[in-house]
């Protein structure tokens, strides 16, 4: 098992920026694939960004492409989202998920565990 707990998430003006943290406890880290994803309309999860297990390959959805980094620090267990020039379309909870396989896969369905999610919210 592994247990994921996000950072508390928080509010910001659109074009602001805001870094959100996940931290794993359990099984080893190390050896999973990392994720962010968020709920959308029509959509159980829409996948944000993931980073592989040692952290050497990062994959981004097309919309956060230039705007969010996703990193990982495996000595702490820990994996970081950083998002700049929000947009309130942004607003969403956010869910950081651990699982194996290749980033480029992003279904939600390949992920196993999940944290419990951390709100964000952007104002215009």
């Amino acid at each position: 098992q592994v247990q994921l707990v996000e950072s508390v998430g928080g509010l910001v003006q659109a074009g602001g920026s805001l870094r959100l943290s996940c931290e794993a406890s359990g099984r080893t880290f190390s050896t999973f694939r990392m994720g962010w994803f968020r709920p959308v309309p029509g959509k159980e999860r829409e996948f944000v960004a993931a980073i592989s297990w040692r952290g050497a390959v990062t994959h981004y959805a097309d919309s956060m492409k230039g705007r969010f980094t996703i990193s990982r620090d495996n000595a702490e267990n820990t994996v970081y989202l950083q998002m700049n020039s929000l947009k309130p379309e942004d607003t969403a909870v956010y869910y950081c998920a651990a699982g194996s396989g290749s980033v480029y896969a992003t279904a939600s369905d390949g992920y196993h565990y999940w944290g419990q999610g951390t709100q964000v919210t952007v104002s215009s």
